[in-house]
């Protein structure tokens, strides 16, 4: 039964409930029922994908199969674990032969393609280990399943390096993804699919978190005006290296003005040329992401070799995954990991339907440029980073790049960020009209689901965050001492769930400003924020820190937080105009807006 307000303050209402409901393609409708003289909120955000994701913590258990969670409201974590790391802080564990468990396909379609998030544990000496998990249909056996923790399974702060369990590192970068093609016939619609440890099955426990069930449809194929990078050596049986064939392809096809096709199969990429793949100029086309992988093969331990594909000015890139044998984080390091896209150039780009894995980050830059309908999976870096490259470089101005409908899980830094870095000497140029639209962000296990540091006419929209293990999921700010003020965002429509993470003092969203030793030590951090939903934060559902600040909040709700709805410390400087916003399901002893700074932080509404 919902209940009537029971208080306002400063523009807050506090109420007692509300409803979360989950749609097909992993949307996130938060349907608020207010009193009686509070305005209603409805909203829907994230990315529509062509996979629907069942949380293994809801299906049916079986043998010893236990439930493992964080208790909402208890204490914050001060380590990473295989909790904070779960979507949903929840995960199924199965220790003993006979241990299971059992999820429907409710994606009301047959499903020919798992993608199987799980852990298994690590090799004594690191480096990991693999084995077997079964799968059943119905309750009959279908397959093996091959899990692995070689690409997990990380130490922060090792002494040795981020892959070894015996030099002191606090352990983190639990979980990997498994894409699995479905023997036999494809799994029907109502369905039931059945993870269970038999005794073949070696690890001796299996973490599951989740399961993507997907129809796959059929390849696609090769399109007219287009050279085959077949026709020039490149091996799609994996066996031979193809980095010079497909380079030679894209420079033929941008000198006879025609597409470069690359058929299905998985293309090996382990030259050690001094410069990555570069498409600048030309539209590069697969068959699809399940059918035409880029794999790089890096010649382990790595030394200066740069794997990274290049998109410039007039570069399309399109249906196709970019996967990696990375093991930790180091752009051109020695854990083999690289930028997935390296995109830039004054004269637009598009990349449309990618899948990259264990990969360091997608990073945006440049003039017009838009990445939408891709992917990303158990990267060491961010998921998407749209920036100014870090230079004045006019091909990496940082203008009008738009991220839509993008779907990222398990990544090593901020899932979706924008930085605009003025650079030591203040050279670089403002960032403007970075779009952050109708994405997901799920179970980033190091840093934010989504950043904004710095920038013009910044938009992040119906987006959906869940399950942030070590930062906020959602910071607004600025990028350290060098980063340019955030002199306008709109944040509008997002569903930002989980947050507070153990990296520190982290909530559920924070707003900061510059630091007093940045470059511009008087910028003001303006943020305008509304119709979003913020809930089960671990500490404070919104945080408000350092000094110049200036923040709209209009029709936000903020649900269960496990302290404070909205927090402001001691020392803070600026205005805050807040208007319609609702707190709702607090724990006993919290309060709805705590403001330490009420003679220089001043609310009104």
């Amino acid at each position: 039964m919902y209940r009537r307000a029971l208080s306002v303050l400063s523009g807050v209402t506090v109420l007692a409930a509300c409803a979360l409901s989950v749609l097909p393609h992993g949307e996130v409708r938060a349907d608020i029922v207010p009193a009686a003289d509070a305005r209603p909120i409805a909203a829907t955000a994230g990315a529509t994908t062509p996979f629907v994701t069942v949380e293994a913590e809801t299906g049916t258990l079986g043998g010893g199969a236990r439930v493992r969670s964080i208790t909402p409201g208890a204490a914050a974590p001060t380590a990473a674990s295989l909790e904070t790391e779960a979507s949903g802080y929840s995960l199924v564990e199965l220790k003993a032969t006979g241990d299971s468990v059992t999820l429907p396909n409710s994606t009301g379609k047959n499903a020919n393609t798992l993608v199987v998030r799980a852990s298994i544990p690590d090799a004594p000496a690191g480096g990991g280990i693999t084995a077997s998990l079964n799968l059943y249909v119905n309750g009959v056996f279908r397959q093996a399943i091959t899990l692995s923790s070689q690409q997990a399974w990380n130490y922060r702060g090792a002494t040795t390096n981020p892959d070894d369990p015996r030099a002191g590192g606090m352990p983190y970068r639990f979980y990997n993804e498994f894409p699995v093609w479905v023997t036999g016939a494809p799994i029907a619609a109502g369905s039931t699919i059945k993870l269970q440890r038999d005794a073949a099955n070696t690890a001796a426990v299996y973490d599951i978190d989740s399961v993507d069930l997907e129809n796959v449809g059929a390849a696609r194929t090769q399109p007219a005006n287009s050279l085959s990078v077949v026709s020039s050596g490149a091996d799609p049986n994996f066996v031979k290296d193809s980095t010079v064939a497909i380079q030679s392809t894209v420079n033929a096809a941008r000198t006879q003005g025609k597409s470069v096709w690359i058929p299905p199969g998985k293309y090996l990429t382990n030259s050690l040329a001094p410069t990555p793949l570069d498409f600048t100029g030309v539209k590069v086309e697969g068959a699809g992401m399940w059918y035409t992988t880029i794999y790089r093969k890096v010649p382990l331990p790595a030394n200066s070799w740069r794997s990274q594909i290049l998109v410039g000015s007039g570069t399309t890139l399109t249906d196709l995954q970019i996967d990696a044998n990375a093991i930790w984080r180091g752009i051109g390091g020695t854990g083999g990991s690289d930028y997935g896209i390296n995109a830039s150039g004054a004269g637009g780009w598009l990349v449309d339907r990618i899948w990259t894995r264990h990969i360091d980050a997608n990073w945006l830059s440049g003039t017009n440029g838009i990445m939408r309908n891709s992917r990303t999976a158990d990267s060491y870096g961010d998921g998407f980073n749209v920036n100014n490259g870090n230079t004045p470089s006019p091909d990496k101005l940082g203008r009008n790049i738009t991220v839509q409908n993008n779907f990222a899980r398990n990544t090593g830094d901020d899932s979706f960020a924008t930085y605009s870095d003025a650079g030591a000497s203040g050279t670089n140029g403002q960032m403007s009209g970075t779009k952050i639209l109708n994405n997901t962000a799920i179970a980033p296990w190091w840093a934010n689901g989504i950043r904004i540091a710095g920038g013009q006419n910044v938009e992040v929209r119906n987006n959906l965050v869940n399950s942030v293990s070590s930062n906020s999921a959602l910071e607004i700010s600025v990028f350290g001492d060098t980063g340019h003020p955030l002199e306008s965002a709109t944040v509008s429509g997002n569903v930002l769930i989980g947050g507070g993470g153990w990296n520190g003092v982290r909530h559920g969203v924070r707003i900061g400003s510059p630091s007093s030793t940045s470059l511009f030590p008087n910028a003001y951090t303006n943020v305008t924020m509304s119709d979003n939903i913020m809930r089960g934060s671990l500490r404070a559902g919104l945080y408000i820190d350092r000094t110049r600040v200036n923040a709209t909040l209009t029709n936000n709700t903020i649900d269960r937080p496990a302290k404070q709805g909205i927090w402001i410390p001691t020392g803070v400087t600026g205005t805050g105009s807040f208007t319609g916003n609702t707190i709702q399901n607090l724990f006993p002893g919290q309060v709805a807006t705590q403001n330490d700074s009420p003679a220089t932080f001043k609310i009104t509404g």
